[in-house]
């Protein structure tokens, strides 16, 4: 049994009371400061960890004004404060001991889009992708491109003066902002816009903080103005931070927003943006152009630039490795088709863009023509890609880049600290020769990509933190590039921002340093905002890389063995691809209900990385501990858990906030399949649950959910009084006591009994085995689960007749468990006795040779995850198992005539078997059928999660938040479909519609019956 946990560390006094007074001031925000929160809050993009005293989440620009001011208090003088946007800095930006300002949560509105100006007005917490969403239909958008855009705010973005591709055309954030709106550190509240010489003299002449900062930058600006010419770098990406080169804009008005873009948040609190605005290009495609090695496409990088071409983008082998074992890879590997005998080192992506499709085709012709003469003939192949889907993503599979480094196995990972240097773009094939040298000679590797345009390199040599022979070389390796990159003419922080980094500023910046220290103290005299970032006062330190806690220092503790036994959670890199603020994409739905990063992966992987330190630090390995709790005695353990339960003292355990985490999650595997780095948290979460109750009671409906697969053979017996208890007030009500809520009825039809009636035997092993090779090539066994043959049968009756229809002969396999209930909640002992059966006789099924079809994708792709280890055979998905049966279908056109199909999928399927939509596409193709896909994100039923009291206001809000939006919008002759069960009870419960399955529409199809199976009220 694991033992009581305390997490290391309080909160100070000081910062106790001030959330207290901050209450009392009116503060309408969250104010977290538990250990849970304190944990997920620690840690970012970056190698660093340091644990805040609290988190603020602002409701509005009245709440920053109330946090400055109460700040200013004597009583809370000692506390500091650093901004926190989406939290994927890979350079420590916004971590700090004092307090976090998170105004992601709350401050996340779009307040104005003026069209005609081309203008927007956004606060501090609204998300790229999220602002060109709700610009898309006026046919503008925010520029500046960044990996992150799904879930980098613009707060975020303005205090790293974020940028990526395509920076040489659409430059930088700060050259599309057109004012902020601060709140400075003794609260006053100011829009920092352009000024003429006339506003900005009567600034200057005012009294207050306003007035100072203004005549201190327009000071240095006039006197430094030619050393400061001298120092900054005539780049693309120049210094960013306390921006001296640009405070005067070209038309000579004087811009403060030069100072503020990229400060990290050490001079003001950023309230809200007023950007510049551009139209969306009308045409444009990519050239995806393959070299044998790396360096040629460096050299060929330059040619292209020549060629005008809007962007260039440079990927080295490793990172192309990674890609094509990626998600994205399927929808795009036709672009970077294999080359006869010749492999693939490297790829150039150029993009071309234009008014008009003619214009288009003009620049592509030149720059096609361009890669066949001559010198510039050195590459093996290339695409063009002109569809906006395909365009979309390539460029997808660019952004993922930075994550997919990290998906390696072992310790040795890929690690950011050098990973954006910029050097003049002629420079950059040199310097990258002497930058692999370097990093060869340290005996890294290493993977390589950037903006080679614009002269931006992203490297990230492999690391294991946890050793100390490789935290030395965070410091030489550093070192020596900073000396390499100050040789080419180039700077360190070419787009990730300083943060930790930062004691290098003095060296690039020289002796205009005290001038950055003069602005830090007009704005931040008492150095509270974000201290030792970027500049610090006269007598204080900047950070150094080697003096910041690591996350390494916690993962020593863990160990590697422990790491490598709980499914990537010690190894999320932070990247927060869980992160994504789009409703319609799968990803980590209960992080899109909640807006709380503890209920994301990322936030779950950093509180199990947490719990397993803890018990590391007791002496305790997770594994044994599991082993030891299987072979216990359920009585004697009973007894211990009703008591641990009732005791007082163990109210503060650590472990009941890590359960808190797990009790969100859907356990619906968008993070294992869309996660660059595979964290997988449906599987640590079981492991954690299973030690946690062996600790503590379980709730009531536990051992109910466990328990469905094999009582509902009993309960079906029982049918018309199992009826009445979900169909009833009163029963409902009884099974809301039990925590359980939106059964569904069971019907009249018994599957067993159809199959009997249509003469479709049992898949006995033996029966399968009589079978002659021919039989057995035209057979199917349909691996029903209990959920589709009990709540759903009609969909494997559908099937049964599909497979007639098709000249084969069906089988149902037998009753058996699946387990995936049993393992969602931690029953692992009973889930591996479980699955060891079935596996068994699965799998003496598949080695007959007959194709084994499982009906629901939750339940069929849990064959090939949580059976990974125990079943060799696949259990096919049905659009698998239709796509090699093509030749087998036809379609009657009369069925088809005048209705548009439409899938709904299944997120699971979605993100764990990313080729299922395309297969989908090519079955109805072939009936003559141009399949739309519906953009949702996850129905929120999730297999049992909505059907848990607790999670049915999560449940219900993830439905409002695409669903029904696809539901309200099906007409008379649209033919909606599912794919999951789980899903088509959402629909039934809450929108009162019967959805088909895909098996029953195509079932309808064939039979020549225009009668085809729609969203029918039920």
């Amino acid at each position: 049994m694991i033992p009581r946990l305390r997490p290391n560390g309080s909160i100070p006094l000081p910062a106790v009371g001030f959330f207290q007074r901050l209450i009392e001031a009116g503060f309408d925000g969250d104010l977290e400061s538990g250990a849970a929160s304190r944990t997920v809050f620690s840690t970012d993009n970056s190698i660093y960890q340091i644990e805040p005293t609290g988190i603020l989440f602002p409701r509005g620009v009245e709440d920053l004004q109330i946090t400055a001011a109460v700040l200013s208090e004597p009583a809370f003088r000692e506390i500091t404060v650093a901004p926190r946007g989406g939290g994927t800095g890979t350079n420590g930006q916004s971590l700090t001991s004092g307090i976090v300002v998170d105004c992601s949560r709350h401050m996340n509105s779009i307040l104005e889009i003026d069209p005609i100006r081309r203008i927007a007005r956004v606060q501090a917490g609204v998300v790229k992708d999220q602002l060109n969403q709700a610009l898309k239909p006026y046919g503008l958008f925010f520029a500046p491109e960044l990996s992150t855009s799904n879930r980098a705010t613009i707060g975020g973005m303005v205090s790293t003066d974020a940028c990526g591709q395509g920076s040489c055309l659409y430059g930088k954030t700060s050259n599309h902002v057109l004012g902020l709106r601060i709140v400075l550190a003794d609260g006053s509240d100011w829009w920092s816009r352009p000024l003429d010489e006339a506003a900005l003299e009567e600034i200057v002449a005012r009294e207050d903080r306003v007035g100072e900062i203004h005549r201190t930058v327009d000071r240095i600006a006039r006197e430094k103005r030619d050393r400061i010419a001298e120092i900054f770098p005539k780049l693309n990406r120049y210094m960013t931070g306390y921006d001296l080169a640009h405070i005067r804009r070209s038309d000579g008005r004087f811009d403060l927003n030069a100072i503020l873009c990229g400060s990290e948040g050490t001079l003001a609190m950023i309230a809200e943006a007023e950007l510049n605005l551009l139209p969306i290009p009308a045409h444009a495609a990519l050239i995806n152009i393959r070299y044998g090695d790396f360096n040629t496409a460096l050299e060929d990088a330059r040619t292209l630039v020549a060629l005008n071409v809007a962007s260039v983008e440079t990927v080295d082998e490793k990172v192309l490795g990674l890609a094509r074992g990626d998600i994205v890879w399927t929808g795009i590997a036709r672009f970077f088709p294999d080359d006869a005998g010749r492999t693939t080192n490297g790829i150039n992506i150029a993009e071309v863009l234009a008014d008009d499709e003619a214009e288009l085709e003009r620049k592509l012709a030149e720059v096609t023509a361009a890669l066949a003469t001559g010198a510039n003939a050195r590459h093996l192949g290339y695409t063009i890609a002109r569809d906006h889907a395909d365009v979309e993503a390539i460029w997808s599979m660019r952004k993922r880049a930075v994550g997919l480094l990290g998906n390696v196995d072992g310790p040795v990972r890929p690690v950011a600290f050098v990973e954006d240097t910029a050097v003049p773009p002629e420079n950059l094939a040199a310097y990258i020769r002497e930058f692999r040298a370097l990093l060869d000679g340290a005996g890294l590797s290493y993977g390589m990509f950037g903006h080679v345009d614009a002269g931006v390199l992203h490297v990230r040599p492999a690391l294991d933190l946890t050793r100390n022979d490789h935290v030395r070389l965070v410091r030489e390796v550093s070192d020596a590039v900073v000396a390499l990159t100050r040789r080419y003419g180039g700077v360190l922080w070419g787009e990730h921002g300083k943060g930790v980094r930062s004691e290098y500023v003095p060296e690039f910046f020289g002796d205009l340093y005290p001038s950055l220290q003069e602005i830090k103290r007009a704005f931040d005299p008492e150095n509270r905002l974000n201290p030792g970032k970027v500049a610090a006062p006269s007598g204080q330190a900047l950070l150094k890389i080697d003096d910041v806690p690591l996350r390494g220092d916690t993962d020593r503790i863990i160990g590697n063995e422990i790491r490598a036994a709980f499914d990537n959670a010690a190894y999320c890199n932070g990247n927060g691809a869980c992160f994504d603020f789009d409703k319609t994409s799968p990803m980590c739905p209960s992080y899109k209900a909640t807006r709380d990063r503890r209920f994301s992966p990322k936030g779950r992987a950093a509180l199990m990385r947490e719990w397993l330190r803890l018990l590391a630090e007791k002496g305790i390995d997770p594994r044994q501990e599991a082993k030891r709790l299987r072979q216990s005695v359920p009585l004697a353990r009973f007894a211990r858990r009703v008591f641990n339960s009732l005791n007082p003292q163990n109210r503060d355990d650590f472990s009941h906030e890590v359960r808190a985490s797990m009790d969100t999650c859907l356990a619906c595997k968008a993070c294992a399949g869309q996660c660059p780095v595979k964290v997988s948290v449906p599987a640590f979460r079981s492991k954690f649950l299973e030690l946690y109750y062996g600790r503590y009671l379980r709730p009531l409906k536990d051992p109910l959910v466990a328990a469905i697969e094999t009582t509902l053979p009993l309960v079906h017996r029982i049918r018309p009084a199992y009826n009445l208890v979900v169909g009833t007030r009163a029963g409902r009500m009884m099974m809301r006591v039990a925590g359980l809520t939106s059964l569904p009825r069971l019907p009249r039809i018994s599957l067993a009994k159809e199959a009997a009636r249509l003469g479709v035997p049992l898949a006995t092993p033996r029966r399968i085995e009589t079978l002659s090779p021919h039989e057995r090539e035209k057979s199917v066994i349909f691996v029903a689960d209990a959920f589709t043959a009990y709540f759903d049968p009609e969909v494997a009756v559908a099937a049964i007749g599909l497979a007639r229809k098709m000249g084969l002969s069906p089988f149902l396999a037998a009753s058996h468990v699946n387990g995936k209930a049993l393992h969602v909640h931690g029953y692992l002992g009973r889930f591996e006795a479980a699955a060891g059966r079935t596996a068994h006789y699965l799998q003496r099924l598949d080695d007959a040779g007959v194709a084994l079809v499982g009906l629901d994708p939750s339940m069929t792709l849990a064959f090939r995850s949580e059976y990974k280890g125990i079943l060799k055979a696949t259990i096919l998905l049905p659009q698998e198992w239709l796509v090699a049966n093509l030749g087998r279908l036809a379609a009657s056109p009369s069925a088809i005539k005048g209705r548009s199909f439409r899938l709904m999928s299944h997120c699971t399927e979605r993100t764990n078997a990313p080729a299922s939509i395309a297969q989908w596409k090519r079955v109805f193709g072939s009936l003559g059928i141009d399949l739309q896909a519906a953009e949702t994100g996850c129905c929120g039923m999730a297999g049992t999660f909505g059907h848990e009291a607790r999670n049915r206001p999560i449940s219900e809000r993830l439905y409002a938040m695409s669903w029904k939006r696809e539901i309200d919008a099906a007409g008379d002759t649209d033919s909606l479909m599912a794919t999951g069960y789980s899903c088509r009870s959402q629909v039934k419960e809450i929108d009162n519609k019967r959805l088909p399955h895909p098996f029953q529409v195509i079932d309808k199809i064939i039979s020549e019956n225009s009668d085809i199976p729609q969203a029918d009220v039920a």
